[in-house]
């Protein structure tokens, strides 16, 4: 596995490093054990501290920590400067909750007295994609830094200047050897990782087929895992939504970050009076989006991650055609020596067309035309995936009794998507399983420990 940073924007290696071996692995499994089990016994508000010191280096690091998230994956400088404003609202997050959260929690019991002890359970092993390459990274260290669980980062081969950029950053603000290793290490090694009695447990966000192959290590090893495999987002109208908004909100829930993102909407379903007006609007948009230097603010659309992504891409919007669906705009070839796509709005794919039920991952968005709620309700749950969702509607009690007969982790009111620090992140069916960020991601590799004692 190469890792290296290739520029989207002009296909140009700005970087390459060389992989980590079996004894680097050792080495950071040895050092992040050791640290598990000083940390047992030192207080949370120690770490709550460190991780406030790792907030405050973050923001006066911002230009440099965004600029090489660009470099790595081709994103907006812009997009990138609020992911790590984010990031840094995450970590403070949990610098502040962190404490609290680590509480013991009393238990009820007519047979005595009984409380269950929050406690770390030792090395985890973080699997990320490229798409966010700072986020994706910090909603599941922070969380487990404070709980007292090292982790060993093995992140995307295409950007490895943006973790090991992060990686130092955390030594520089004063956190100990072991909190975050990055290694630049194959998936050999990341089996072996989990398979180690050291390591607790593995987190990853990723394809299905990833989270398949993490998965079955971790159920061989006893391992508990947590994993995020991408969805196929509705974005429903309903007939009561404000439709200036929906016209306002639509174009950007598709095109932000080039359309990588898990949770952007990609099956946008509305109702036949409104079919035609949406799909001017989304066309219009699409038209006249900026494509470009992702360093000029004024770029709207960016390049994809890479070439195989490019290419990938363009080989579901052909089958997609062949299947069958209208292409309303787009899907023409881009004179630039960047990984980049045009926008493109596809109609008319029915069950039968092989992209049907497959997550496009970059500026593609697919129009459906339904005739009721309910039939919004059922396209909308006839997916294998099951992140997350909107819901457009000038009703809130109507949108809400929508948004929960869905079948996904998260639904969005009124709003393309949303990540915050207090809000949980995660899917259900292939789109995997437990939760990142607020207590529920907090506790995603803590042991709760009952303590119990009868009465007499």
């Amino acid at each position: 596995m190469a890792y290296k940073t290739t520029y989207p924007y002009t296909g140009e290696v700005l970087q390459q490093y060389d992989n980590a071996t079996d004894k680097d692995l050792e080495q950071a499994l040895t050092i992040g054990h050791k640290l598990y089990k000083t940390w047992r016994d030192e207080p949370v508000s120690d770490r709550a501290k460190q991780l406030q010191q790792i907030a405050d280096l973050m923001k006066e690091r911002k230009d440099d920590l965004a600029k090489a998230m660009t470099y790595d994956m081709g994103k907006l400088l812009t997009e990138a400067q609020g992911e790590v404003d984010l990031c840094v609202s995450i970590v403070e997050y949990y610098a502040k909750n962190g404490e609290k959260f680590m509480e013991s929690v009393p238990v009820e019991s007519p047979a005595g007295r009984a409380y269950y002890a929050k406690q770390a359970t030792g090395v985890i092993v973080a699997v990320e994609p490229w798409n966010f390459p700072l986020y994706q990274v910090v909603r599941v260290f922070a969380p487990n830094f404070v709980v007292g669980n090292p982790m060993i980062l093995k992140h995307a081969s295409i950007c490895p200047t943006s973790a090991q950029m992060f990686a130092d950053l955390v030594i520089d603000a004063g956190a100990p050897k072991g909190a975050l290793s990055n290694l630049f290490i194959s998936y050999d090694l990341v089996a072996k990782a989990i398979h180690d009695p050291r390591v607790a447990g593995v987190c990853l966000t990723g394809s299905e087929r990833g989270g398949a192959s993490v998965a079955k290590e971790a159920g061989d090893a006893l391992k508990k895992s947590t994993l995020e495999l991408g969805g196929n987002d509705a974005f429903i109208v309903l007939d009561d939504a404000d439709f200036d908004e929906v016209k306002k909100v639509s174009p950007g829930a598709r095109l932000y970050n080039a359309g990588q993102v898990c949770t952007s909407s990609k099956r946008f379903i509305v109702m036949a009076d409104k079919f035609d007006e949406f799909v001017d609007n989304l066309k219009e948009a699409f038209s006249s989006a900026k494509i470009g230097d992702p360093m000029d603010p004024e770029t709207v659309v960016a390049p994809l991650s890479s070439k195989s992504a490019q290419e990938k891409l363009q080989k579901q919007v052909d089958s997609a055609i062949e299947g069958g669906a209208t292409l309303v705009y787009g899907n023409e070839p881009i004179d630039s020596k960047g990984f980049f796509f045009q926008p493109t709005i596809l109609t008319g794919i029915d069950k039968d067309n092989p992209v049907y039920n497959q997550e496009m991952f970059g500026p593609v968005a697919v129009v459906y035309k339904v005739n009721s709620e309910q039939e919004a309700i059922d396209l909308a749950n006839d997916s294998s995936y099951g992140l997350g969702n909107t819901i457009f509607s000038s009703n809130r009690e109507h949108a809400q009794q929508v948004a929960e007969k869905i079948e996904t982790g998260m639904s969005f009111i009124n709003s393309g998507w949303a990540s915050l620090p207090e809000l949980p992140f995660g899917g259900v069916k292939n789109s995997g399983y437990g939760r990142e960020l607020s207590e529920l991601g907090f506790d995603a590799f803590v042991n709760q420990h009952l303590v119990f004692e009868p009465t007499n």
